[in-house]
């Protein structure tokens, strides 16, 4: 089972710019995020079945996430966290904030909202926010 990160998405008011601002960056070159160390356990993040992801903390609670591609260097000699840049929403959990990253048991991660949600997938970012910050969802 993969393992998994946590990282608030800071000055993000919304799920709408948080998606926007994953999109302008990947069309910047590569989507990467710095943190200043290796994670002790990113082999079981991205290792070999590639599944592990970076949820995204918001107001909160969990609400989407970035499919870790993988680890490498960053200019600046920090570790950068290479991910797809397709976001992709959860059914929101509370989560308190944090500072850096933290790991998150693939038996703990919220489920990806889509496939049998009964049409969520096609709902605008923003509103299924406001449907969970309601906890309609």
């Amino acid at each position: 089972m993969p393992l998994h990160l946590t990282k608030v998405a800071f000055a993000c008011p919304s799920v709408d710019h948080l998606a926007q601002r994953l999109r302008d960056r990947a069309e910047a070159g590569p989507l990467v995020v710095t943190t200043r160390y290796l994670p002790k356990r990113h082999a079981e993040v991205a290792g070999p079945e590639g599944e592990g992801s970076l949820f995204w903390i918001l107001k909160h609670q969990l609400v989407a996430r970035s499919p870790i591609i993988g680890f490498g260097e960053a200019d600046d000699g920090r570790v950068a966290i290479h991910l797809d840049p397709a976001l992709v929403l959860v059914q929101a959990r509370p989560k308190r904030a944090h500072q850096g990253w933290r790991y998150l048991e693939a038996a703990d991660a919220p489920v990806d909202l889509g496939g049998g949600a009964g049409g969520l997938e096609v709902m605008p970012p923003a509103l299924v926010g406001r449907l969970a910050e309601l906890a309609l969802i």
